[in-house]
């Protein structure tokens, strides 16, 4: 990893922020693909990418701090399910079986509101659980396995980029501190 520092340490705006954020976002989703293919679950699903990059290119961030993507994230899976249950699509097949619809669209809408505004009440901004929130809202993973399995991957993802960030001293920029 020396080379890795010495090279982040001269690319102040060269291609090291860049090669940090590319590296940060693989190794995040290996490690979560690894143990999806061994649990046979779906660690990796689409919210994990923005979570990922938002970690990966501005860990200075407030939306960074790994309290405001874990909180996020719960914050959109519980909106998300609350949208299911308000619109009674709790049981109804997933948006790409059944279909777009009105209650479909309300719950969407409803979930998406209802974390940003939950997050902003608690002062814990994370963009990306608006994908969560949705892949909830959708129907996409709804059962109380899919939404644990959902949680944890988003820990470790957030372990591991947190853990990357601060071993290598990255700050917002993707380069290493002087």
């Amino acid at each position: 990893m020396s080379a890795l520092t010495d090279k982040l340490d001269r690319a102040e705006h060269g291609p090291g922020p860049g090669l940090w954020s590319l590296l940060v976002c693989v190794v995040g989703l290996a490690v979560v693909g690894v143990v999806g293919v061994l649990a046979k679950q779906p660690w990796v699903f689409p919210s994990l990418g923005p979570t990922l990059m938002v970690l990966a290119e501005t860990p200075a961030q407030p939306a960074a701090h790994p309290r405001n993507v874990v909180s996020g994230h719960v914050v959109g899976v519980f909106c998300g399910y609350l949208a299911l249950l308000v619109t009674g699509l709790v049981d109804h097949p997933t948006v790409l079986q059944e279909g777009l619809h009105a209650p479909r669209v309300v719950a969407a809408c409803l979930s998406v509101g209802l974390t940003a505004l939950v997050l902003q009440l608690m002062g814990t901004p994370h963009p990306p659980a608006g994908a969560t929130t949705l892949i909830v809202s959708l129907g996409l993973f709804k059962t109380e396995r899919s939404l644990a399995v959902l949680l944890v991957s988003v820990a470790v993802c957030t372990l591991v980029a947190t853990t990357l960030n601060r071993g290598l001293g990255v700050h917002q920029q993707g380069v290493r501190r002087t």
